[in-house]
């Protein structure tokens, strides 16, 4: 069987490896064959950046076929169709009872072996046990599953801050996390809806789908200014970083509204730092909230709103590869020229 991993900075490769190295754990284990993955921002990161988390591995957006079952699995069969979140917390912890389940210390622990992008993967009684595996719909494709994970990420964000119907949101990246959620946003009944980023492709792609949005390149618009003179000089209620860029996050500050909210959604490089005038932060009574990953909560909840067609976000799929073709569909995703969601088939 083949997987993907990370030999060095910024190359990765595709491994052929002895399935039997799957032998079930516990009678509780599944084994699962995986269809589509997705490639998310995290991954990216993990291979050319400076992953600030501990998990190396590679694919977490998956959704397959089950090849095999423990025999103390009861409530999935051979056959079924599913999404696999990679990390499920305990829900019983500290953390967990708090509604921080990502923080839990067995979340980065429930991992998939050997990860979402291999031809098989199996899944711990850990993670079945816990509501890990959604049995998909027939309505439902392997595709449309695959972004079950990273639309549970934006919705868990945007769970964070107490959103009103009418308020003002401005994104600062046009990504395919950025674009779940100004989709969220406006499902949810935002009134101004700003979306910001330096890719003239993905913004003029998006801009083709979701017309309410005011799409800005930060290259060539003042931003800050148009922000302000569509919100009465106020700013807006919620700021959403969805890229890794500090500069996006500085620039966060200064167009939300005082007392407004801030999510911090991209993931930031090992160690970067960036100055902040507190007096500031305080005198205005903004608030920064990080947002990281999600929770069997969000993927049941992103599921249902995919599968009752409730949004749709078929159209952020622009390419496809083959396992075989993992570094080619890594360095694609990674350079953004001219693409959206880069997905893994097999």
């Amino acid at each position: 069987m083949k997987s993907v991993k990370i030999v060095s900075q910024g190359v990765i490769q595709v491994y052929e490896q002895d399935d039997t190295q799957l032998n079930f754990k516990s009678e509780g284990d599944i084994l699962v064959k995986m269809k589509v993955c997705g490639i998310c921002g995290s991954d990216l990161e993990k291979i050319y950046g400076d992953y600030g988390m501990t998990s190396a591995r590679l694919g977490h957006e998956p959704s397959g076929e089950v090849l095999a079952i423990g025999n103390k699995v009861k409530e999935i069969k051979i056959g079924d169709r599913v999404f696999v979140h990679h990390h499920v917390s305990c829900n019983s912890c500290h953390y967990c009872r708090h509604g921080n389940n990502t923080m839990c210390e067995y979340y980065q622990k429930s991992n998939i072996d050997p990860c979402g992008l291999a031809d098989k993967f199996l899944v711990p009684a850990w993670n079945v046990e816990r509501g890990g595996v959604l049995k998909l719909p027939d309505s439902m494709t392997y595709e449309q599953a695959s972004l079950i994970e990273p639309l549970a990420c934006c919705l868990r964000a945007l769970n964070k801050v107490p959103f009103q119907k009418g308020d003002d949101v401005v994104i600062y990246g046009s990504g395919p996390a950025g674009i779940m959620l100004l989709t969220l946003a406006k499902l949810a009944g935002a009134g101004n809806i700003f979306i910001i980023d330096i890719n003239h492709f993905r913004l003029e792609f998006s801009s083709k789908f979701i017309p309410e949005a005011l799409f800005l390149n930060a290259l060539t618009e003042n931003s800050s200014k148009i922000i302000k003179d569509n919100t009465k000089s106020r700013g807006v209620d919620i700021s959403i970083v969805a890229t890794s860029s500090l500069t996006a996050l500085s620039n966060a500050i200064e167009v939300t509204r005082k007392g407004g909210y801030i999510i911090l959604f991209g993931v930031p490089s090992r160690a970067s730092q960036f100055p902040l005038e507190a007096s500031k932060l305080y005198s205005n009574e903004l608030s920064i909230i990080p947002s990281y990953a999600a929770s069997e909560t969000e993927t049941n909840q992103a599921l249902n709103l995919l599968a009752e067609r409730k949004i749709n976000l078929d159209f952020l799929i622009t390419h496809k590869y083959t396992l075989e073709q993992s570094p080619n569909a890594f360095y694609c995703a990674h350079k953004a020229k001219d693409c959206m969601k880069v997905i893994i088939t097999t």
